[in-house]
């Protein structure tokens, strides 16, 4: 609904910040009246009762606009090229890293010499892992953030990510980072003054003078960290109060029943799009509204909160994706993506971690079937809305799918995850596996898994042993585990050291800040003597290295792996055997994967099912062709073997 008022306050900060709305700056003006009255409905479903709600509301006005006017001549060009693209983040072309500056490069600036390496694998996309600023030996991996805008000394100064940021861009490489909106660091300024009696910024944070409402939050709110970190209150003795630290005792939530919170971090949000960053990664948003009496996580005020923050940026910074890191659910995980008028309005990305958890699941048991069995709800995912796929991450493995999906397959869902706990912490006799228990939570046995990609697929065990076999299935392991999640649909995230077939690092029981954390175990610090060995074919990092790059290669030369919805299962004729369709027009992609340590045999009607059966298929990857045959005639699939074929 059209509102004089607003529109005269939106013209009163065009004017303020000289914008020409009848020429350069008209989409922005134009863009900002059609779409002013869903951001005021959103804001006023969260801050409509407070006492200062309208003149929060104007400041949030002027925020956007002058966001806007921040926003170099080079970053607006960039976003009308992306818009003409449509969902230009949903192309096949782009395949993304993950990785930690400082462990693969050692700073910001050693990252410029590493762009050619990068641009040789294939890897367009650079989600650098968290650069601000955070407290040595209390940064929780960089998540613990004591300056939103310094880059933390460790990895340089935030000229040198500026110059970074344009080298990349320069290469047509895309840029992810973090921003924490959930917590700060007890060392943040805002933590600082509330520590000394500033009631502006105690409000900033959930502060309590005794345990009443903090006991009374504990009787609903989980643990997130039940061994290092029980609870969600710490005591603040500065000021005899209690503050809420979800995660560990150095992070002070932020309380978003404040408006001011709200709108100093959608600054901090501008002030990262301005910088250049292309997909902006919201850390544990699942977390960010809390409410009496509930867990404190998916609640509807932090999706509203999300849609907000997506309206704005539309607006003012409209080439920057938002991706939602909710590691949730399968059902709960699509709420991120927004519903009803706000579908493919929230969240752009986000992880498709049920997935990742399923390729662990499937590659332990041999069996796809609880696999299969989530895949209905993952479908669920809105067109216009993308995936960001991967075998492995800097996070561990959470074994989060229901229940009902394991004893579908005909498994007992408490011995099934104990089976694979056992199996990926090599406790299980059949195990070849070397990882561990991260979070055990001796009360109710829940537990996730650290561990690297190659250590995990049973490399590091196979080195050890000098088992050339075992070394051989291990390679094989990883490169299926890459591919399917590669072709799945959405942007493949590798994560860094897997491209070589990096096994755990165990440095990190050397580091007082680190050794309580055993996911550092998959956090490698690179030797680029090791990495310098992908010139050689016959060595473990060269063909795994070449292998990742041809994957790559085989996606970017296929249109129809866009993920434009357009996945269809193949019903499973054998439960070894997980195997999609992708369709773009006439084209048609089947991917193959076997799961299992022996050959599978698919029968060729499973091409025929889904209509117009080809004659014949061409695999990118062994680049052979393969005649269709009879309905009891089969394709043998090898151990941890894939096709990805063409339908000719």
């Amino acid at each position: 609904m059209y509102n004089y008022q607003i529109h005269q306050n939106i013209k009163a900060y065009v004017k303020e910040f000289q914008l020409d709305i009848t020429d350069l700056d008209n989409y922005f003006y134009t863009s900002f009246i059609a779409n002013v009255s869903a951001i005021q409905n959103l804001y006023n479903q969260l801050y409509g009762q407070h006492q200062h709600a309208d003149a929060h509301f104007n400041d949030l006005l002027k925020t956007i606009t002058k966001a806007y006017t921040n926003r170099s001549v080079a970053l607006k060009q960039k976003d009308a090229s992306k818009g003409a693209r449509g969902n230009w983040f949903l192309s096949n072309e782009i395949t993304g890293m993950s990785l930690y500056v400082d462990r693969f490069a050692g700073s910001l600036q050693n990252m410029n010499d590493k762009l050619d390496y990068l641009k040789d694998l294939g890897v367009n996309l650079l989600h650098l892992m968290p650069l601000f600023k955070s407290p040595e030996g209390e940064s929780d991996g960089g998540y613990a953030v004591s300056n939103f805008r310094e880059v933390d000394e460790r990895f340089g100064t935030l000229k040198d990510l500026q110059t970074l940021q344009k080298n990349m861009q320069k290469q047509d490489f895309y840029l992810m980072l973090d921003i924490v909106l959930n917590h700060t660091s007890h060392r943040h300024e805002w933590a600082e003054k509330a520590k000394a009696g500033d009631k502006y910024y105690q409000d900033f944070f959930y502060m309590f003078d005794d345990r009443y409402w903090p006991d009374e939050f504990d009787k609903t709110m989980p643990e997130v960290f039940p061994e290092s970190s029980p609870g969600s209150f710490s005591y603040v003795p500065e000021i005899n109060k209690w503050v809420m630290t979800v995660f560990h005792s150095y992070q002070w939530d932020l309380n978003y029943t404040n408006p001011a919170v709200f709108l100093a971090m959608l600054d901090t949000i501008f002030f990262y799009a301005n910088l250049g960053v292309d997909i902006l990664r919201i850390d544990a948003p699942a977390f960010i509204w809390k409410q009496l009496g509930t867990t404190c996580q998916n609640l509807p005020q932090a999706h509203t909160l999300l849609r907000l923050i997506k309206q704005c940026v539309q607006i003012a910074t409209p080439g920057m994706a938002l991706l939602g890191e909710a590691i949730v659910a399968p059902k709960a995980i699509m709420e991120y993506f927004g519903k009803d008028e706000f579908t493919a309005r929230e969240c752009d990305f986000a992880y498709n971690a049920t997935h990742m958890a399923l390729q662990w699941d499937a590659l332990a048991t041999g069996d796809t079937r609880v696999m299969l069995a989530a895949q209905h709800e993952i479908l669920q995912k809105p067109f216009g809305t993308s995936w960001i796929t991967y075998t492995r991450c800097h996070d561990d493995i959470g074994l989060g799918y229901d229940d009902y999906m394991i004893q579908q397959a005909g498994f007992n869902a408490y011995s099934h995850r104990m089976f694979l706990k056992n199996y990926y912490s090599g406790n299980h006799p059949y195990s070849k596996a070397t990882g561990a228990l991260f979070a055990f939570n001796p009360k109710t046995q829940d537990a996730r898994l650290s561990g690297s990609l190659a250590s995990l697929c049973g490399l590091e065990r196979a080195i050890k042993s000098n088992n050339k076999k075992d070394i051989k299935e291990s390679i094989n392991k990883v490169i299926m585990m890459q591919a399917h999640s590669i072709f799945l649909g959405g942007v493949p995230m590798l994560f860094y050291g897997d491209e070589v077939g990096y096994t755990n690092d165990y440095s990190y029981l050397q580091d007082e800040a680190k050794a309580y954390d055993n996911r550092w175990m998959h956090r490698p610090v690179i030797d680029w003597k090791k990495n310098e060995k992908v010139k050689d074919s016959t060595s473990i990092e060269g063909q795994i290295f070449s292998a990742t790059k041809h994957l790559i290669s085989i996606r970017k030369s296929l249109n129809a792996i866009a993920d434009y919805s357009n996945l269809q299962w193949i019903t499973p004729h054998n439960i070894h055997i997980a195997a999609y369709i992708r369709n773009q027009g006439d084209k048609r992609i089947f991917c193959v994967f076997n799961f299992s340590n022996r050959d599978a045999y698919l029968t060729w009607f499973a091409f025929k099912e889904k209509g117009n059966p080809p004659s014949k298929l061409y695999d990118h990857f062994s680049k052979k062709e393969f005649k269709i045959g009879n309905d009891n005639e089969y394709l043998i699939v090898p151990a941890y073997g894939f096709f990805i074929m063409e339908a000719l």
